[in-house]
């Protein structure tokens, strides 16, 4: 199969191919995942990241400190606030071994719902891109708690590739795509391919409840790409943890399992149609 050339894409890493088993930061996952970006970038396609991690970066850092003496609130507060920090430094120092700028770009549910606030995020972006560097982004939580928060960066990476109007978005997790069964079930295989016009009933295969396996989160990201593909923008469901995975992902050949959400020719209206008007 053959794939249409990407020129701008965003790339959403969860925090489960970021994160060890430990629960702290995976730099070695980091450094390579930088290196994909990098070989991308290199080759003329402008990309935009959307990271989770800064809590699990913060957790790593402050190693003395029990979250069990932190209401749930506080320990991601504080977890976040010392984790944003050493995040992008990580980030900051992989992109320089390439020669690559990169800037972070910290935003809340709250800026997408006025009209300046959305304007004001996407203009810093795309003022970012014209200029050859990668935007970094991720949600603010030291300020983004209970009600104020996204979903998850899920649907962040779907108002952010809506916004920026990527010509995909690759949503990477531990798992490789969306299966026609229980991932855990060796029976069970990847859908390679979701088009606009399919009538798949995701509920028969697709559990709320998270798994050892990876399942978690997989009935938001389904959702998520269903809305994206709407909007005229293909979506990648892969694993992060696969070697060289978005290189495969982005090329002409398919040299690892990922399922790909096929782009509505007819799109539907979007975020950034009615916000910019």
């Amino acid at each position: 199969m053959q794939q249409r050339p990407y020129k701008r894409i965003a790339v959403k890493i969860g925090s489960n191919v970021l994160t060890r088993s430990d629960r702290t930061l995976d730099i070695t996952r980091m450094s390579s995942l930088v290196d994909q970006i990098a070989t991308l970038y290199k080759s003329g396609i402008e990309v935009i990241m959307i990271t989770s991690g800064a809590v699990a970066s913060g957790r790593g850092e402050l190693k003395d400190i029990s979250r069990k003496v932190l209401d749930p609130v506080s320990a991601r507060q504080l977890f976040s606030a010392v984790g944003q920090a050493k995040l992008i430094n990580r980030y900051y120092e992989f992109f320089r071994e390439h020669e690559i700028p990169c800037g972070q770009i910290l935003t809340t549910k709250e800026n997408f719902s006025t009209r300046l606030h959305y304007l004001t995020q996407k203009h810093c972006m795309e003022v970012m891109l014209e200029n050859g560097v990668i935007p970094v982004v991720n949600e603010n939580d030291t300020v983004s708690v209970t009600e104020l928060m996204f979903t998850d960066n899920d649907e962040l990476s779907g108002l952010i590739a809506s916004m920026m109007s990527a010509d995909a978005l690759v949503i990477l997790s531990n798992i490789d795509g969306v299966y026609d069964g229980d991932p855990c079930d060796g029976k069970s295989k990847v859908i390679s391919d979701i088009y606009p016009e399919a009538k798949i009933d995701s509920d028969t295969f697709i559990q709320s409840s998270k798994s050892s396996c990876g399942r978690g989160g997989m009935g938001t990201k389904y959702r998520i790409s269903q809305k994206v593909a709407d909007e005229g923008i293909a979506v990648i469901i892969a694993n992060g943890k696969r070697d060289n995975i978005l290189i495969d992902v982005t090329g002409p050949d398919r040299k690892a399992p990922f399922t790909l959400f096929h782009p509505n020719e007819h799109p539907t209206s979007s975020v950034k149609k009615w916000i910019a008007h």
